[in-house]
């Protein structure tokens, strides 16, 4: 059997995808390289969201075909949503790769590989819990992908495109796999989904994210339950209620995407900067301790410098606790492609600039308010730097890979194996990170 290094790009959810491409591989009796050069087959997963993400696939699968042509031999594979979107011309202009699948088949991918036949799928692949899946992002924290698809129509936005109409996973699957998760060791969880406040809708439930984290916070030794991937117009009292669950990390991830309501309307979104405001307070005073991660485009056909002067005035009076910003790009196939270029992409890169600059004062001063407190934290890894044990940690209101973290000092050498939990008194503050030394190890 050839030995296989897989490569992901994007986002959280590619990330889950891959690992149940390592997971159904291994249980096939395939080993791993986490080094290509050792490998005599290269799985790279793609990203085909926006431009910048499918011109950087472009550019990791030209390298890895220099890498196929370096030892006779060598495959690739090229699977996800670049090639669900655009197969015909990726087959086109990269003849030399040897398989290629789109997003409908992460669990099958061996059928290939063995030259065998693979049946046509109409839906995009949406794991079970007993779906082989290799958890790749630590010992104690992992991501839960809860549904596939978006039914949602923003003007700008591939996604329905790429994965199709929303569907759910079942309660039951869900559950089950997050207590698998939790027998193996897994003490916080990421509910992901390009829209998870939209969950069970497709399959007649109501307030299904609410009766999902009700069923979830009742799973014995899970710690942390965080949801990311919200819709703003779908915060209700309900769920603002359930985000008061100790269990529950009072986290909203809401993009927003502008503030405008003539450009939101060209966008297909319904929340203009005024209501969205509105939203920021009341889930600030329903839910004490709230924090709210949104994102933004900017350089929008149609974002004059008016509509930026809304945008920015927005986040000055939101302050929001992260933030982040993508400068716009048409996507073929998508309402806004009809639309006329206005702003020059120089134009947009100063816009994205200058709304991170207010951002950044922003975040510094949430840092520093956390100064001289106490915080429990999630330890992800123990590093050696310099000579010194250092922890590299979370706060509940830091999510994995997009927040900053909580670096705890001086970690005593002789402790064999640490907690997942700390306490930890915050001695420092940066732009997006703390840092702090260990008050006790015994939350763990």
């Amino acid at each position: 059997m050839p030995v296989i290094s897989l490569l992901t790009l994007g986002c959280a959810k590619n990330l889950v995808d891959s690992e149940v491409v390592l997971g159904t591989l291994h249980a096939r009796g395939y080993e791993f390289a986490a080094d290509p050069e050792r490998a005599d087959l290269v799985i790279i997963n793609t990203c085909g969201f926006i431009a910048p993400a499918r011109a950087e696939a472009e550019q990791t699968i030209s390298e890895f075909i220099d890498w196929k042509k370096s030892k006779p031999g060598r495959k690739l594979m090229v699977v996800g949503c670049y090639v669900e979107r655009f197969s015909d011309y990726l087959k086109v202009k990269f003849r030399e790769v040897d398989y290629w699948a789109g997003v409908k088949d992460f669990d099958r991918l061996w059928l290939m590989i063995e030259n065998q036949h693979l049946p046509g799928r109409e839906k995009t692949f949406l794991l079970n819990y007993d779906t082989p899946r290799a958890i790749s992002t630590g010992r104690n924290w992992a991501y839960v992908k809860i549904s596939e698809g978006c039914s949602h129509r923003c003007h700008f936005c591939s996604i329905p495109l790429i994965k199709g109409p929303y569907q759910s996973r079942t309660m039951t699957s869900i559950i089950q796999e997050v207590k698998a998760l939790v027998s193996f060791g897994i003490r916080e969880i990421n509910l992901i989904s390009h829209d998870t406040t939209y969950f069970g809708r497709d399959r007649k439930i109501d307030a299904g994210l609410v009766k999902l984290l009700g069923k979830l916070i009742t799973i014995k030794d899970l710690r942390w339950i965080r949801v990311l991937y919200g819709y703003p117009e779908e915060i209700t009292d309900e769920l603002l209620e359930i985000m008061n669950e100790a269990k529950i990390c009072p986290y909203f991830d809401l993009p927003f995407q502008h503030a405008s309501k003539k450009v939101l309307k060209l966008m297909g979104r319904t929340i203009d900067g005024n209501r969205a405001l509105k939203l920021v307070d009341k889930i600030r005073k329903k839910v004490p301790g709230a924090v709210i991660r949104t994102s933004l485009i900017v350089g929008f056909p149609g974002e004059g410098a008016k509509e930026f002067s809304e945008l920015k005035n927005f986040v000055r009076q939101a302050r929001f606790e992260h933030l982040g910003v993508f400068t716009y790009s048409t996507e073929i196939g998508t309402v806004a492609s009809r639309l006329k270029e206005t702003v020059l992409p120089s134009e947009k890169e100063r816009r994205r600039r200058e709304i991170m600059r207010l951002q950044k004062e922003i975040s510094r001063k949430f840092y520093q308010s956390f100064v001289g407190s106490e915080l429990e934290v999630l330890l992800e890894e123990v590093e050696e730097r310099k000579g010194k044990t250092i922890g590299r940690a979370r706060a509940r209101f830091q999510a994995p890979e997009v927040d900053g973290l909580v670096w705890v000092d001086k970690l005593p050498e002789s402790k064999k194996q640490w907690p997942d939990f700390l306490n930890v008194r915050i001695e420092r503050a940066l732009t997006y990170d703390l840092g702090g030394r260990i008050i006790n190890d015994k939350t763990g």
